[in-house]
């Protein structure tokens, strides 16, 4: 091996050394972290978990293993949840490390240009040319209602058009709920007022797949915040929040677009900025950290964590709602991972729903643990995504929910999924927002 060849991997590995080796040697292997975990469950293998992930980590930071052969494929089939972090009885931030190791293998992929596969490169187009835009989000939001609205869609899916581009994003795209019309759509910048007497001021953050082809949710946070005498803003200049990029190791991305979102809502006077979304959030909560090594902009950061707040905890701190309806059947919740381990957010949804007039909320076995959407994990690994989401599709069913509940997106269209593969023709899934806004008579 060449000099060169050397000193190039050399470097890889002394990154990976100085991003995670000391988080690492925290892990004393002990193995709680196993139960907690959904892949090492549905693959059963020890390097599909965290600590065995972890083990590999170091084992690559010391020079023992190549990051690409040996290390790169378990990063890869982490699903990101952090339910490992919770269960560690000595706080090890397993998603420092993985998050570490996602960049410096992804860096190497980018620097030293290895085969990427067809995939992988429509991926990181995806992430790079679209999701930090939101006039193109908003583009192809608009799009997708208009394929929707002419009935194209209907002719597209009976002659599996998008599966034969991708089979996955064809089982996603017949599942896609309706797309609001973009007449109803909010516009950056807008400010809407408190119903009854003001409590206090939002600055919403609307998200990019929340924007693009949830507008209506955003539109219905909106209407109940004001419904607890909340006066909302929506901030110029905001974007993604970055999350999808940093789980894939895009972290200058990552960061372009943190700095983007603390300067469209540091000017704000808002008491609290507002989110809808799990996986979203945990990315706000973490903005300090992605900046830990910028004094600068950690604490431009700090200022703007202090204030993130998820749409559950306002809504229980400002309730109760105005409730107007009787809800029919039982509703089960499906906790968002993010929301839930990296927030620290569990009791406030499911103190709301039990709220709901008429609605019998009942507990399904593992709520806590993860459906397997994990940003666009289901996308990039179906099967492996298909076999963890069947499984909690059987604890779905023994509730006899007719309603099923989550806090996130991605997390969202999964259970719609699950709902379709598993033919529950009797049950729904929604998002809380639209529980909540339903039983107010918001339409």
């Amino acid at each position: 091996m060449s000099k060169s060849v050397c000193h190039q991997e050399d470097k890889y590995v002394s990154l990976l050394h100085d991003l995670s080796y000391e988080a690492a040697n925290m892990c004393v292997q002990c193995g709680y972290c196993l139960p907690a975990c959904p892949t090492y469950e549905s693959m059963g293998n020890e390097a599909q978990s965290p600590r065995g992930r972890i083990n590999l980590v170091k084992m690559a930071a010391e020079g023992k293993i190549d990051l690409q052969q040996d290390l790169a494929e378990p990063i890869d089939l982490c699903l990101g949840c952090r339910a490992c972090e919770v269960a560690c009885p000595v706080n090890v931030p397993y998603g420092h490390i993985y998050e570490s190791a996602r960049e410096v293998i992804a860096l190497q992929q980018k620097e030293e240009q290895k085969k990427l596969s067809a995939g992988v490169k429509v991926r990181d187009q995806v992430l790079n040319k679209l999701f930090p835009h939101q006039n193109r989000l908003r583009f192809f939001g608009n799009a997708t209602w208009l394929y929707q609205k002419t009935g194209v869609n209907k002719v597209a899916q009976k002659l599996k058009l998008v599966n034969k581009v991708s089979e996955p994003m064809g089982q996603f795209e017949k599942i896609l709920p309706s797309v609001e019309s973009p007449s109803k759509r909010y516009k950056f910048g807008d400010a809407f007022p408190s119903r009854g007497p003001k409590k206090m001021t939002i600055a919403f953050f609307s998200g990019c797949i929340m924007d693009a082809v949830m507008s209506k949710i955003n539109r219905l946070t909106i209407e109940l915040l004001q419904s607890v005498g909340c006066e909302v803003h929506i901030p110029k200049g905001q974007n993604c929040c970055g999350a999808l990029h940093s789980h894939q190791g895009s972290m200058e991305e990552a960061k372009n677009l943190a700095k983007a979102n603390i300067k469209a809502f540091e000017s704000s006077t808002a008491d609290y900025f507002i989110n809808n979304a799990g996986g979203c959030g945990a990315m706000l909560r973490e903005y300090d950290h992605l900046f830990k090594d910028d004094a600068e902009w950690q604490a431009r950061a700090k200022s703007f964590v202090e204030k993130t707040r998820d749409i559950t905890e306002v809504l229980v701190e400002l309730g109760p709602l105005p409730f107007k309806k009787e809800w029919g059947g039982i509703i089960t919740y499906q906790d968002s991972c993010h929301l839930r381990n990296v927030q620290g957010v569990s009791e406030q949804p499911r103190e709301l729903l039990r709220s709901v007039p008429g609605a019998k909320v009942v507990e399904m076995e593992g709520s806590d643990r993860c459906c397997a959407s994990g940003g666009i994990y289901n996308l990039i690994h179906f099967e492996e995504s298909m076999k963890i989401l069947d499984e909690k599709m059987v604890n779905v069913k023994a509730t006899n929910a007719q309603t099923i509940v989550t806090t996130n997106p991605g997390c969202l269209l999964q259970m719609k999924l699950g709902v379709d593969r598993n033919g529950l023709e009797h049950a729904r899934a929604l998002h809380i927002v639209e529980v909540l806004a339903e039983a107010c008579d918001i339409q």
